[in-house]
């Protein structure tokens, strides 16, 4: 099939990207290189530099004749959404809306969509949280994200473009960027490594569900199936708190490396923490890769 990535010289659609070139499709990554590296990209994808938000997406769905998107590409800090509402909607709502305006008028078949488990459910009732868990985000990332997931039901019943909607838990691993405020671990082992200090936020006791970036690589890889539709969680059904993550790097990468906690940093969620129950039974997937296995991994990875 010939896929279309946006995002795919990023962190996770550059493995995407990795996984569907192995399966031998023909990738085609759709990148405007603000946080994007190059270095990620698989020598066999072709590279199209372009905003998702840019006129120019349709005339290059036209030409491609793309037989699936799939959307990675995003603004990714929930800090800058809640700072900057309007610049959020622009990237991830009309930015969506640019790409699946093309792919309707196009001929695409499937639109595989990477959301948010750890944003959309909002403040859990239920731990894990599967997919019919209350949907009530907190930021405006997380809104955005839920609008993609109700704006491609809306195409799916009115032009028949089916959609995968991949609720991914908190995703690490190679390729994630250290800096800014997204992503602990990358964080954690680059200033590790660099001997730099981290500063643990609070009390640190705030739990998320890690899941490593190859097996989310494989969940898109699934999602290409004919019977996957809708909405799935990927994630671990495992909480691990960000005091926990330290200890773990401390002992990987240096001992002597004091803990030291800063200010807590308001608005965030105390728990989150997903099940992958439905993904399972219906699409065969489950996590593979272990999370002390993932941060060796990824400790590895940015040690060169």
């Amino acid at each position: 099939m010939k896929i279309a990535i946006t995002g795919g010289a990023g962190f996770i659609g550059s493995h995407v990207a990795d996984a569907y070139i192995a399966a031998g499709h023909d990738v085609v990554i759709i990148d405007n290189f603000s946080s994007g590296n190059r270095a990620n990209i698989h020598p066999q994808a072709r590279v199209v530099e372009l905003d998702i938000t840019s006129p120019a997406i349709d005339e290059l769905f036209q030409v491609e004749q793309f037989d699936v998107l799939n959307h990675h590409a995003a603004q990714i800090d929930v800090r800058v959404s809640v700072k900057s509402p309007m610049f959020d909607a622009t990237q991830n709502i009309i930015g969506g809306l640019n790409l699946y305006e093309s792919a309707v008028r196009h001929g695409v078949k499937k639109i595989i969509f990477a959301s948010s488990g750890g944003t959309v459910y909002g403040d859990q009732e239920q731990f894990p949280a599967g997919e019919d868990h209350p949907t009530r985000p907190c930021s405006p990332y997380g809104i955005a994200k839920l609008s993609n997931e109700h704006y491609l039901f809306y195409y799916a019943k009115q032009y028949g473009v089916s959609y995968v909607a991949l609720r991914y838990g908190n995703v690490y691993g190679p390729r994630q960027n250290p800096h800014g405020e997204a992503g602990v671990v990358a964080i954690f082992v680059k200033k590790m490594l660099n001997g730099e200090q981290p500063i643990i936020n609070g009390d640190g006791l705030k739990t998320r569900d890690y899941v490593f970036v190859g097996d989310v690589a494989r969940a898109n890889l699934l999602a290409l199936n004919d019977s996957a539709q809708g909405a799935y969680n990927v994630g671990t059904a495992r909480e691990t708190d960000v005091t926990t993550i330290f200890r773990h790097l401390q002992a990987i990468i240096n001992p002597d490396c004091p803990e030291i906690h800063g200010d807590e940093k308001p608005g965030e969620q105390l728990r989150s923490v997903i099940s992958y129950e439905r993904i399972m039974r219906e699409l065969g997937w489950s996590p593979e890769v272990e999370f002390m296995q993932g941060l060796e991994k990824t400790v590895a990875y940015f040690r060169g």
